[in-house]
């Protein structure tokens, strides 16, 4: 039996491309190996959102060709670079034996088959630009088994003058209201306790099938599986966040109260220029209207630094807002220009150093924002949920784990750090009283 490698980079979209790709290869009589260096064939599904991400993605790549040299394997490159830039890849990257296209998911085992036919002696190209379909098939869960993601759409119609990914994914893509909960039930089924629904858009599940935004439908008929404990949303663009969804979400206990609200900016001239949907003053009414209607309301977001125009006053602005917004979780980017996007060939670009300048003042407004809001929760009593184990000391007979309350996503919020002298269940909820906390993460241990 042939074995797989695989370096899954970039976002929880990407890693659920990843899943499918390993259950292709599973089915194609592929063994999964962790170590590179067992490996018959060697990807890098890749991420080209920004320009830090692709640099990431060439660095993977070429860390791979260091052990294809050593060791022969075979060398894939897939993914969001190798959809954008494959002809660069093939022809600049002779170690490259295949450039696989994001739309080829589902016969990836069968087209890294070929690479080992006798017959097949020129290196591989397969990559499509007509990207209307959703790929789908088996998965192979990289998650802890407690939890995965679920990919309800792909594509976006937004068309952000920041933004790549309407060119890389395509037009937004729903898929149908059967098929995602058919594979969510198989993933409860499996020991999914909690489901996290992941597209580019979440709020815009549904325009393409039926002619109308369809998110709560889709919510509805999820909350129907007996097993389900938990549905987290991320990535719902404000300006869709109406009444029926608030109502959803605050009427049913199996929503998760957290919401991921991608407001990239708050200053209604730079949010015009980036073609954002919605003005200061809808997103603070939005948040108002989440945090009135929901009881104890998670509101994380993400925000760009030194996007084209932006002044100085601009980011006092944003400043301003984070501190009176106090928004749970915010994840803080430099603009990255885009080749092919609007806002790339602006004029007013930023230098670098007042992008990192101006990242470094926000996150500093935020993490002191994050830390009273953690200071707050010392000495309470918290429900977590378990996700791994970090250690344990023998001198103290203490494990540590690395758990999540309800409030918390995985990989992109805080974390609760539990020490127990008793071994805890990954998955399994317990109750912890936290004595401690760091800037980002809450310090507790287990009640006994």
């Amino acid at each position: 039996m042939r074995k797989i490698g695989l370096i899954s980079l970039g976002c929880d979209k990407n890693r659920v491309d990843s899943e499918l790709l390993l259950g292709s290869a599973v089915d194609n009589d592929f063994e999964i190996v962790v170590d590179p260096m067992q490996a018959d064939v060697l990807v890098v599904n890749t991420c080209a959102f920004i320009e830090s991400a692709r640099r990431e993605a060439i660095e993977a790549i070429f860390d791979l060709v260091n052990v294809k040299n050593a060791t022969g394997a075979k060398l894939v490159v897939t993914g969001c670079l190798a959809q954008r830039y494959p002809q660069e890849i093939y022809n600049e990257i002779p170690e490259v034996d295949a450039v696989i296209g994001a739309d080829r998911y589902s016969q990836f085992g069968k087209i890294i088959s070929g690479l080992f036919d006798e017959n097949q002696t020129e290196r591989l190209l397969s990559v499509r630009n007509d990207l209307t379909t959703i790929e789908q098939g088996k998965r192979v869960l990289t998650t802890p088994k407690h939890y995965a993601y679920l990919r309800i759409a792909d594509g976006c119609n937004n068309f952000c003058t920041y933004c790549s990914i309407p060119y890389i994914r395509g037009r937004y893509r729903s898929r149908k209201i059967e098929e995602v909960v058919s594979e969510a039930t198989q993933l409860v089924k499996n020991g999914a306790k909690e489901l996290i629904l992941v597209a580019q858009d979440l709020t815009d599940y549904g325009i393409d099938l039926f002619g109308k935004r369809s998110l709560v439908s889709l919510l509805n008929e999820l909350c129907k599986i007996e097993e389900l404990d938990t549905i987290r949303l991320l990535y719902c663009y404000p300006e869709h966040v109406d009444d029926e969804l608030i109502n959803c979400i605050a009427d049913n206990p199996k929503i998760a109260k957290y919401i991921d609200l991608p407001l990239q900016h708050v200053n209604d001239r730079i949010l015009k220029r980036m073609n954002r949907k919605t003005d200061k003053q809808e997103i603070i009414e939005c948040i108002k209207k989440l945090r009135d209607n929901i009881f104890g309301m998670t509101i994380r977001s993400t925000f760009i630094c030194g996007f084209p125009g932006e002044t100085e006053e601009d980011v006092n602005e944003l400043g301003e807002f984070l501190k009176e917004q106090k928004l749970n979780n915010v994840g803080f980017f430099e603009y990255c220009r885009e080749e092919g996007t609007p806002a790339a060939s602006y004029p007013d670009q930023v230098s670098e150093k007042d992008k990192h300048d101006r990242l470094t003042k926000l996150a500093s407004i935020q993490n002191n924002i994050v830390y009273a809001r953690n200071i707050y929760h010392v000495g309470s009593h918290e429900k977590v949920t378990v996700d791994s184990v970090v250690s344990f000391d023998e001198k103290e007979g203490k494990y540590t784990y690395v758990c999540r309350t309800r409030d918390m996503a995985p990989l992109i919020d805080g974390v609760v750090y539990v020490s127990s002298k008793k071994e805890l269940q990954l998955g399994e909820k317990y109750k912890v009283l936290i004595n401690s906390c760091t800037n980002y993460d809450l310090i507790g241990e287990i009640e006994e």
